[in-house]
């Protein structure tokens, strides 16, 4: 009994080192119409649905690494590993490499994320449950940084009609690199439809060849376009990344180019929890055409178990959105309000925030403190370090008669004796602050004169001072316990 369980115990020892890190099989490939379609891989005259198959696992096995399009909206393939890539909590548990990359000269100097060939597709998972080896059982989106907001469409259903190539084709005039503006007609299930353009770049058919049928149904979670033409003109494309948690999003070398088993919800939006997976399935998650570029389309040329290559690799908290305590203010010049950025969830891993003002001869800002200049309006923004999410607040500078400021004469603030006076403050909340933004007490006042109990060391500190119309701040300097 004992040599047969040590036996055991190196056969399994012996299959783990036997795993290979890469694709294994690919067990389908349904790409929508799209420019590539036909050429990643390339179709030949005769070739089946099952030698497409095949030659899209011959590009993306075994860390071969050639790219395979998916074309349009919901275009997909669905692959696995020779083993259950196991899922391990709080790690990446493996990564899709495709070919995203940011634009090097994006004319819009002002934009926070990252940008350019940015083609999300999202990533839905499976265990084998029943056992069989093969992708039957169900299926669990991972929840992008995407999924949860108004924005997604979910169960969106899109119909492609098979085009006739020897039709008239109609041209853009003003664009002559789209050479058929009414080339493939789709239909989705909210009441939009449109046609994908046939450009110059690529004449051969963007309908899969090997398709017998009139046309193509997908159906899936939509995201919202996330391209913008920078150049207004038509010229400059930039498809912005989303956050995380989507393919083809991010550059390969960028650990939200990895993905974590845990982001499993079920149809409902609900949390899984997964032993591992068995099959992964991609698909084109926007229904956008960009100009010159075409169609957003998604690629993929590989995927990696992680854990089987040795990377350990830790999930960030990442940040979901960041609010201001205020998003209108105003002051008169040489006055000074200060802005407090709420970054959720409070244990992100990075919470760090920068701080931008639209018009520094109007009003600058630093570190949430911002300080009139001029008469005149501008933005303050305080943006999450990853430049994804960003929080705003108007200023609106005036000097002229008639406009009540905060300052008036007869408020006063006065510090001795371990007591802060306030005169002139009556029905308004003060908050105090460390210079360095830490908030160290509150105070409601009530009446025209009110005393409050605190320690201060010397220094310059911030009141800020707030009610149904002001939300202003001042700076206390406290010099040998003296106002």
């Amino acid at each position: 009994m004992k040599k047969q369980l040590i036996y055991i115990i190196c056969l399994l020892t012996l299959r783990a080192w036997g795993q290979s890190p890469y694709i294994h099989k690919v067990y389908e490939y349904m790409p929508a119409p799209g420019q590539f379609v036909n050429e990643l891989p390339e179709y030949e005259e005769g070739d089946t649905k099952n030698d497409m198959r095949l030659k899209a696992e011959e590009c993306i096995a075994d860390n071969e690494q050639i790219l395979v399009s998916l074309g349009g909206y919901g275009g997909y393939i669905v692959f696995g590993f020779d083993h259950m890539v196991e899922n391990k909590p709080g790690k990446y548990d493996f990564k899709i490499m495709a070919n995203a990359f940011y634009a090097a000269a994006n004319p819009n100097g002002e934009a926070s994320r990252e940008g350019g060939s940015c083609e999300p597709g999202i990533v839905m998972v499976s265990y084998d449950a029943n056992g069989n080896g093969k992708p039957d059982d169900e299926w669990y989106e991972l929840a992008g940084s995407e999924y949860f907001k108004s924005e997604t469409i979910k169960k969106y259903r899109l119909t492609y009609y098979k085009p006739d190539e020897n039709k008239v084709r109609t041209p853009d005039n003003n664009y002559p690199y789209l050479n058929d503006t009414t080339y493939i007609h789709w239909k989705s299930n909210q009441e939009t439809q449109g046609y994908l353009y046939r450009n110059t770049f690529h004449n051969q058919s963007y309908f899969p060849l090997w398709v017998d049928a009139d046309s193509l149904v997908f159906e899936g979670t939509k995201l919202a376009n996330n391209y913008v033409d920078e150049s207004g003109t038509g010229t400059y494309y930039v498809q912005y990344a989303y956050h995380w948690g989507y393919v083809d999003n991010h550059p390969n070398a960028d650990d939200r180019s990895n993905f974590n088993i845990e982001w499993a919800v079920d149809q409902n939006g609900n949390p899984v929890q997964l032993p591992g997976i068995h099959f992964i399935k991609v698909y084109t998650a926007v229904n956008q055409y960009c100009g010159w570029l075409g169609e957003t389309s998604t690629e993929i040329m590989g995927a990696v178990d992680l854990h089987v290559r040795g990377q350990d690799i830790f999930v960030p908290v990442f940040t979901q959105r960041i609010g201001l305590d205020y998003t209108d203010i105003n002051l008169k010049p040489d006055e000074t309000a200060l802005l407090t950025a709420t970054v959720v969830p409070v244990n992100a891993t990075n919470t760090q925030i920068t701080w931008k003002s639209k018009d520094i001869g109007i009003a600058t800002v630093n570190n949430g403190y911002v300080t009139a200049i001029a008469e005149g309006t501008t933005v303050i923004s305080a943006i999450t370090n990853d430049g994804y999410y960003i929080a705003k607040c108007n200023v609106t500078v005036e000097n002229v008669s008639g406009v009540e400021s905060v300052y008036k004469p007869f408020r006063k603030a006065a510090y001795e004796g371990n007591s802060l006076y306030l005169t002139g403050f009556e029905n308004m909340t003060c908050e105090l602050y460390s210079i360095n933004g830490y908030k160290l007490a509150d105070f409601q006042c009530f009446s025209d004169h009110e005393e409050f109990r605190i320690n201060l060391s010397q220094g310059v500190f911030i009141l800020k001072i707030k009610n149904q119309i002001h939300n202003h701040s001042i700076k206390v300097n406290v010099l040998k316990n003296k106002l």
